[in-house]
């Protein structure tokens, strides 16, 4: 992402930051469905079984975003490759990494109280649950927009710094004055 590359391509580190992020997201996207199908399932009657498919989905999410957070956090991530190369986005790049703790701290938030209340299955508030989840998967996906619109920002703006600084008084429209 360095200004200095005249061919506008990914370094091999960086297109290997880029895709260990597609891996991550693509494997917590895989996650968040597997919860989606178990919130989905009716819950009155089969309070037990629910609950438990819950409480496994969210298991299986909070692993996945726990690898997905250490993965962005090493220093030869996407994420750390901008923040090293454009400075001015370091700040944005600490309110994304940020945001994901929190959604993190959540999920084991939940986890813990799910598991606190594990032998009170027919006492479970399916609503509240739902609308707990809901606002988890609502994060990250709002926090997952965030980064990609940092990411594309960032590398839209090295390489338009490259387009600029080569084309900078070789306009072929443009006769030499």
């Amino acid at each position: 992402m360095s200004p200095d590359r005249p061919d506008r391509e990914l370094t091999a580190a960086q297109q290997a930051g880029l895709d260990i992020r597609t891996a991550d997201q693509d494997r917590t996207l895989a996650t968040v469905h597997e919860l989606e199908s178990a919130l989905a399932a009716p819950a009155p009657g089969n309070e037990s079984t629910w609950l438990d498919e819950v409480r496994g989905a969210l298991a299986v999410l909070d692993d996945a975003t726990r690898e997905e957070d250490a993965n962005a956090a090493r220093p030869d991530s996407l994420l750390s490759d901008i923040k090293r190369n454009q400075p001015i986005l370091a700040s944005r790049i600490r309110g994304v990494r940020s945001q994901y703790q929190h959604v993190r701290d959540t999920i084991s938030a939940l986890r813990s109280d799910l598991d606190r209340h594990q032998d009170e299955h027919d006492r479970v508030d399916y609503s509240d649950i739902r609308q707990r989840v809901a606002w988890i998967l609502d994060s990250l996906r709002h926090q997952r927009a965030r980064e990609s619109d940092l990411i594309y920002e960032a590398y839209y703006a090295a390489f338009h710094a490259d387009l600029d600084r080569e084309t900078a008084g070789d306009d072929p429209i443009q006769p030499d004055r």
